[in-house]
Parts: structure tokens; C-alpha cells; sequence
């Protein structure tokens, strides 16, 4: 395609939240981080699976256990949640603000991906003595 040469309509998506189909068999937690399955391009509870794409925190618990692919949607909320941190040499400090913090499970992250083992989960923001926050985008 080529470069414009006159002004141009781009459409928006505006909003912090996004509705996203549930992979078959899958259930999320209200709260817990939700991420893209590489495999099936569907929603799923975060885990430690390099190739999904971590998107954000659910808005609600939904439930696809006995579903087929694309049954049901989840709302994803981006913006900045409170996590539990990690231990012992993957416990993030205050020293990881602004770096990348990785997925352990749905509620938990971690400083480093564990040898490429782990996806991104998104920025740390802040660390504090209930967790750490993480800002997805």
C-alpha cells in the first residue's frame, strides 16, 4: 500500500478493556492475568507457557471447562494490578522498576523468564510489601 498523500480516518479502539474469546476447556479468575494460547489465538489463565502473550486481568471468573472453543468471552482489563511476587532469586526488588516482570501463574510474577521457560507479563511499576505491581499495555 502506498504512503498517504491526504488526511485519513484511522479508526479507534478506545478503552481499557477488551472482550476476548475463552479457549475450550479453559477457566478464568476475576482478577487473575489472562493471556493469548499461542496455539489457539484464545483466552486462557496465565501460566508459565513462553509463547503466550500475557494481555492483561479478568474482569470476571469464566468458566469454558465444559465448553467449546469461543463458547464464551472474558473482558481484560489493561491498566496497573497488584501481583503476588515470587521468591528467593526471582523475587522482584525496587531495582526492577520499569523492567519487564514475567508470569509465573495467574497471580504471581516473577524478576526473571527462567531461561526463556516463562512470558512476559508485563512492566513493573512498583514493588511493595503486599506484591508487585504490573502495568499491562
Amino acid at each position: 500500500m502506498a504512503a498517504l498523500a491526504a488526511a485519513r480516518n484511522t479508526p479507534t479502539a478506545l478503552g481499557d478493556v477488551r472482550t476476548i474469546p475463552l479457549a475450550a476447556g479453559a477457566k478464568v479468575y476475576a482478577g487473575g492475568m489472562v493471556q493469548i494460547a499461542a496455539v489457539s489465538a484464545l483466552a486462557v489463565a496465565a501460566g508459565a507457557v513462553a509463547a503466550n502473550v500475557t494481555v492483561g486481568r479478568a474482569e470476571a471468573t469464566v468458566d469454558n471447562t465444559a465448553g467449546a472453543a469461543s463458547a464464551v468471552s472474558v473482558k481484560v482489563r489493561r491498566g496497573v494490578f497488584r501481583y503476588a511476587n515470587s521468591a528467593a532469586g526471582d523475587l522482584i526488588a525496587r531495582t526492577e522498576i520499569g523492567k519487564t516482570v514475567y508470569v509465573v501463574d495467574d497471580q504471581t510474577v516473577a524478576k526473571t523468564n527462567n531461561a526463556g521457560a516463562r512470558p512476559a507479563a508485563g512492566t513493573c511499576f512498583d514493588v511493595d510489601a503486599q506484591g508487585v505491581w504490573v502495568e499491562f499495555l
